[in-house]
């Protein structure tokens, strides 16, 4: 007989209540397989069966309050568990089971998603129940706030089941599918796929039912379900959500009711032609960080322009030479790279951050390069670019907006960035603002270039110029030290000898 305890709840959480049970005792369960559904203050926690056997009884049923390391149920191992899902064996009645016990059953889990990432979206699955699979091909991919992770197949056989469906979030570690090596054909047929309740959003028109404690609160507060935006398991609420929709509803102002519709009224006919998606988990990082970083910084721009006919100069006369020594084209980020790292040693407060009360000043450069791609925008860091050459900058600017592009960035490539520039000119913006990028303290913004008339001592002449642009964290950089930066780049660049000089 095997027990069933409560697991560590995380830091400073001591008890949960049992929300829903998945089994009922008599019930077949595999190694892994969710038992029941625990639900905290802040979080909902899974308790998968830590053998395979059968469900003998339920010692704490739903609606109880338990605390860490509480017996919540008893399961009898031996034959009637197995390390197939237990579908299996309904599906063995309707179809004759080939190749015997030749095979193996194989978990497909989640890998390593990155430092401080804890989970996942389940974003494609490429293979569907039945379907062969080669070792390492592509089964699905996952998508994290930053990055998108291919999971490939651990072994070469068939895939059985799927535990995560599409639009599922997991943790890492967790379990994604079952797959039995070799030959073997699937152990369960495609509508009986899955065999717990996927994790994330439920699907329009599901009915999912909130765990006890939600619903015990909301009886408290007098506050209805639709005010309360669900956090938990396929959308449940928890405690956490409903006295985060007490608080709002208590700060909120009266008048401003009326106005909580998200959007205008829209007629049945607009409505037919218009298309609803699910924002990317990218995308909804992407709006909380820039949102964030509107209303924790004091963010101001400043101006100016630069002459690039010096460095189009320069490239020009060099950029065959310099391509066909070094192995990369020459263009003109690592002249920005460069002009910036030289003004940053002039003006370290705009490379440096707020930490509570302490200004955090960085004695490197790990310049972040903006990249647009399909998914969204990222910020690959080249790490210690005030040490790197012209070309070395260049190899690295492009194999990051390579792996970019592609997908392939890991989260390490896009933490500890001091400083950011970011390159509108490539989409034809003449003029933007661009926005901080969180805790860094100042972003400069490329534009593109532009041939305009100037006035070249006394006489008008046509120049190929560029806006460039500042945004800077006021708490802590001064307007004079971000114009004198500003100046120090446009000097270098329009002179780009005193790079050299180190002026």
């Amino acid at each position: 007989m095997t027990e069933v305890r409560v697991p560590t709840l995380g830091e400073s959480v001591t008890e949960a209540t049992v929300a829903t049970w998945f089994k009922k005792p008599g019930d077949t369960v595999a190694v892994d397989e969710m038992l029941c559904e625990l639900e905290t203050d802040k979080v909902t926690v899974e308790v998968p069966s830590p053998v395979a056997g059968t469900l003998s009884d339920i010692v704490a049923n739903e609606g109880d309050t338990v605390g860490v390391d509480a017996l919540l149920a008893n399961i009898s191992e031996g034959d009637a568990g197995s390390d197939t899902a237990p579908k299996a064996k309904e599906a063995a009645a309707e179809a004759p089971k080939a190749s015997g016990g030749a095979s193996e059953s194989v978990d497909v889990m989640v890998p390593t998603l990155g430092e401080s990432v804890s989970e996942a979206t389940v974003s494609t699955w490429f293979k569907k129940v039945g379907d062969s699979v080669q070792q390492d091909e592509m089964l699905c991919e996952l998508e994290t706030d930053k990055v998108s992770v291919e999971v490939p197949a651990p072994a070469s056989g068939t895939l059985t089941e799927i535990i995560a469906a599409e639009g599922s979030t997991v943790e890492a570690g967790g379990k994604l599918a079952v797959m039995s090596s070799g030959d073997a054909p699937a152990a369960a047929p495609a509508d009986t796929q899955y065999s717990t309740p996927p994790a994330g959003n439920g699907g329009a028109g599901k009915d999912i039912k909130d765990g006890p404690a939600a619903e015990k609160a909301m009886a408290e507060a007098g506050i209805s379900r639709d005010a309360v935006t669900g956090t938990g398991k396929d959308g449940r609420a928890t405690k956490a959500d409903v006295a985060a929709a007490v608080a709002a509803a208590k700060s909120a102002p009266a008048p401003a009711a009326a106005a909580a519709a998200p959007r205008a009224p829209v007629s049945a006919d607009d409505a037919s032609r218009e298309e609803r998606v699910k924002m990317t988990r990218l995308r909804q990082t992407i709006a909380r960080r820039l949102k964030d970083a509107q209303n924790t910084a004091a963010i101001l721009t400043t101006y100016n322009e630069v002459d690039m006919t010096e460095c189009m100069a320069l490239r020009k006369e060099y950029k065959d030479l310099f391509e066909k020594k070094h192995g990369v084209r020459l263009g003109f980020m690592s002249f920005f790279t460069k002009a910036c790292c030289h003004a940053l040693k002039e003006v370290p407060e705009v490379n440096a951050e707020i930490d509570g009360t302490d200004i955090v000043y960085k004695n490197f450069v790990h310049m972040g390069i903006a990249a647009g791609t399909p998914q969204g925008l990222v910020v690959p860091v080249i790490r210690d670019a005030d040490q790197m050459s012209f070309a070395e900058i260049e190899k690295a600017i492009a194999e990051k907006g390579k792996r970019a592009r592609d997908g392939k960035l890991s989260m390490a490539e896009m933490q500890g960035g001091t400083f950011t520039i970011s390159n509108g000119g490539v989409y034809g913006s003449l003029m933007s603002s661009p926005i901080l990028n969180p805790p860094q303290s100042g972003i400069l913004g490329m534009h593109k270039i532009q041939d305009r008339p100037m006035v070249i001592n006394g006489e008008i002449k046509i120049r190929p110029m560029m806006y460039l642009a500042l945004s800077y964290d006021h708490r802590i950089v001064d307007g004079k030290g971000a114009v004198t930066f500003l100046v120090r780049v446009k000097e270098a660049l329009e002179d780009p000898r005193r790079l050299l000089m180190d002026l």
